[in-house]
């Protein structure tokens, strides 16, 4: 595929010969594209970045420029990015900022427009990360997670599989996975749809209802009630979820206030 000719390509960059450079498309460093990947126009890569193939990056994105961030030093850091995802309209992904470090973006995600990944993310496989979504330097982002309009993410938040965070809804807590988030890192519910979108059957997605209710219906002690779930006999998906709330260094979600889970919520 072509490099249209206003394109302006640093003589460091690794560009497969069935990539797609668009009008204006600056790419400035070792910057290493794979086959059929599509860059559109206007938009800037630079620095330590490996992009795989059938990507397409869309006008204006910046992909693996410096982290905003005050403690980098301007230390070789970098940016990879797997297969078949699509960056849209002005989006920007930074690359890591402590020496030898990367951002890493897996594959078939999906980043709508503006969008931003700070340094040192960790992005899965198949999730999505809607318009104005800002997620903070080391977040990562398990599979299948969807991550609504304008949310904001703090720094080194996880956010699990399969869980769903409302559109304008912020967290400096880990969202569990399989369940829904809205407001201040308030779980409220099942992502049912999702998990039906994704295969689960009803005895699997009853055994998660099960035990977010246990969790998250009232206020409790989350490290007595996971305790008392492992002692009953618990299904993988729980037992992820049980070792996702024990591993959480920053803290999970709470559920709502008023004690009054949407059980429901997703149908």
């Amino acid at each position: 595929m072509p490099i249209h000719p206003t394109a302006l390509i640093d003589p460091r960059a690794d560009i497969h010969s069935e990539a797609d450079i668009g009008p204006y498309v600056v790419i400035d460093g070792p910057v290493r594209i794979g086959r059929k990947t599509k860059i559109l126009a206007h938009a800037v890569l630079t620095g330590n970045t490996d992009i795989g193939t059938e990507n397409e990056i869309h006008m204006g994105a910046v992909i693996g420029h410096v982290p905003q961030d005050l403690a980098y030093n301007g230390a070789p850091t970098a940016l990879i990015i797997g297969h078949r995802n699509i960056i849209r309209e002005h989006s920007q992904i930074h690359r890591g900022t402590k020496e030898g470090s990367a951002t890493i973006i897996g594959d078939d995600n999906f980043l709508m427009h503006h969008s931003h990944v700070a340094h040192n993310c960790q992005i899965g496989n198949h999730t999505i990360i809607a318009g104005g979504a800002l997620l903070a330097g080391y977040v990562q982002v398990e599979d299948r997670a969807f991550v609504s309009g304008n949310c904001v993410v703090h720094q080194f938040v996880r956010i699990g599989t399969l869980a769903i965070l409302r559109g304008l809804s912020r967290t400096s807590r880990d969202v569990p996975p399989f369940c829904i988030m809205d407001g201040t890192h308030t779980v409220r519910g099942i992502n049912i749809v999702g998990l039906r979108r994704a295969g689960f059957d009803r005895e699997r997605i009853r055994a998660l209802r099960h035990a977010f209710m246990r969790l998250f219906h009232q206020r409790v002690n989350l490290r007595r009630v996971v305790e008392e779930l492992r002692q009953e006999s618990c299904t993988a998906d729980v037992t992820y979820l049980l070792d996702f709330i024990q591993q959480s260094t920053r803290g999970v979600c709470f559920g709502p206030k008023s004690g009054q889970a949407e059980e429901e919520l997703g149908e």
